[in-house]
């Protein structure tokens, strides 16, 4: 059973596949108040993915979400619902930092990347899976 969410932080995170030109973005969202993981996605840096991940959070009943100042979120989200600004997105951006330091091809300069796409998101939902939902997959 779900439980109620009040409010979530929401970001997207860049990463790259093979080269740095060929990008792919981790979109999550995470309770505000907890800073537990809601749902997450990886995908491609378009509306399309936030519309996905927006669909995932249906359940929790969120009233309030917290994001950086990227236009689509004011865009997709009802009017009333985002508040933006880097003043309340603190513990999602502190995850991504944690994601960066353990996950060595989410690194911004490094020599560890992914090959394909498909090992890319393989390894960072094994990851997510493994550490915040506890499933072993």
């Amino acid at each position: 059973m779900l439980v109620q969410v009040e409010a979530a932080e929401c970001d997207e995170m860049w990463s790259f596949v093979g080269s740095k030109a060929k990008q792919r973005w981790l979109w999550q969202a995470i309770d505000h108040h907890s800073g537990q993981v809601l749902a997450y996605i990886l995908a491609p840096h378009v509306d399309r993915a936030l519309v996905k991940l927006k669909g995932l959070l249906v359940p929790f009943g969120i009233r309030r979400f917290y994001t950086d100042a990227w236009s689509a979120y004011q865009r997709l989200l009802e009017p009333e619902t985002p508040v933006i600004g880097k003043a309340n997105t603190q513990k999602i951006e502190r995850w991504h930092l944690t994601l960066r330091t353990r996950i060595k091809r989410l690194g911004r300069r490094t020599i560890c990347f992914s090959k394909s796409v498909h090992l890319h998101d393989t390894v960072i939902g094994l990851f997510i899976n493994r550490y915040e939902f506890g499933r072993n997959i």
